[in-house]
């Protein structure tokens, strides 16, 4: 943080690094829905993905998280790990859980 001198002139700076933080964070928030949206609904509801759409956002906006995205056994037991109600399809709160893994382990978060 950069000092200046006045304590209204910290604050705002202090502030301003904030909201700037704040809006990042919500335009990754903002990119994950709308993505998930993109691919939800192709083969039926519009509000949870079919295996196949999960394998489609997975390969295409995960491939360097995800290995072998194209492999349906590795599909499979990624989709069924996150499956919670064993319906074959999944809500964005059982997607969400597949995010908080891999950034999890991205930022080097024990698990």
């Amino acid at each position: 943080m950069v000092t200046v001198k006045g304590q209204g002139s910290r604050y705002l700076l202090r502030h301003t690094a904030l909201q700037t933080q704040k809006v990042i964070m919500e335009a990754a928030i903002s990119t994950l829905v709308t993505q998930f949206k993109t691919y939800a609904g192709k083969d039926g509801s519009s509000s949870t993905l079919s295996k196949d759409e999960f394998q489609h956002l997975v390969a295409s906006q995960l491939p360097n998280y995800v290995k072998n995205a194209s492999d349906p056994a590795v599909i499979d037991q990624l989709m069924g790990s996150l499956d919670e109600n064993n319906d074959g399809e999944l809500t964005f709160s059982e997607f969400w859980q597949l995010i908080g893994k891999l950034a999890s382990k991205q930022g080097g978060f024990s698990q």
